[in-house]
C-alpha cells in the first residue's frame, strides 16, 4: 500500500488526506494548527450556511480521523526530501518515509524550496494535478496561488492532489463518486 504524507492540516491538506485515506491509502497528516481558518467565518463554502473556521476545523479534523488517517497534531515537518523511490519527512522527532508528499503549508513555501521544486515568482509552480516539478510531490492552496487563499479553493487544491495520488496508484484515470448505496 502506498503512504501519502500530507504536511498541513487546513483544508487543502485534510482534503487531500481524506480521499486518499478514504481510498485505502495509508495516509499520514502533520498539523501544526497554524491555519487561517481560526481566523475565518464560513459563509461561501458550498454546502455550509454559516460555520465558525475553528468549529469547522473540528469537523474536518473528525472527518479524517474517521477514515483512518493517522494525524500527528503539534508535530512540525523541518524538511523534506526525496529519497529512492519516495520521500524522507523529518520532524523534530523522527523521520517518516512516503511514496508521496503533499504540501499545504499555506503562504509559507520553505519546504518547497528546500525539496528543489520550481517556482513561478513567488509561488510553487505546479499543473492542474497540483503535481511540482518533483515527481509525486504535491503543493496545494495558498502556495500556489497569489492572493487566491479560498478554503473551498484550497479544499479542491488537495482533492486534485490526491485524485492525481490515486490515479497514479490505480494505474488509470480514478474517479471519486459515491451512491447513496454507499452510505451507513
Amino acid at each position: 500500500m502506498a503512504h501519502v504524507v500530507v504536511v498541513g492540516g487546513g483544508p487543502a491538506g485534510l482534503s487531500a488526506a481524506l480521499f486518499t485515506a478514504k481510498n485505502g491509502l495509508e495516509t499520514t497528516v502533520f498539523d501544526t494548527d497554524g491555519t487561517w481558518m481560526h481566523k475565518a467565518h464560513l459563509f461561501n463554502y458550498l454546502g455550509i450556511e454559516s460555520e465558525d473556521g475553528s468549529a469547522f476545523m473540528d469537523d474536518a479534523r473528525e472527518q479524517v480521523d474517521d477514515f483512518g488517517v493517522d494525524r500527528h497534531q503539534g508535530e512540525e515537518v523541518t524538511g523534506v526530501e526525496a529519497a529512492g523511490d519516495g520521500f524522507t519527512v523529518t520532524t523534530a522527532d523522527d523521520e517518516y518515509e512516503a511514496d508521496y508528499v503533499v504540501l499545504a503549508t499555506g503562504a509559507n513555501r520553505d519546504l518547497a524550496e528546500g525539496l528543489g521544486c520550481d517556482f513561478d515568482g513567488d509561488v510553487v509552480d505546479v499543473g492542474v494535478s497540483m503535481e511540482t516539478s518533483v515527481a509525486d510531490a504535491y503543493a496545494t492552496g495558498a502556495m500556489v496561488r497569489d492572493q487566491e487563499w479560498q478554503a473551498i479553493i484550497s479544499a479542491g487544491d488537495g482533492a486534485a492532489a490526491a485524485l492525481n495520488i490515486l490515479s497514479k496508484e490505480e494505474g488509470e484515470h480514478f474517479h471519486d463518486f459515491d451512491t447513496p448505496e454507499d452510505a451507513e
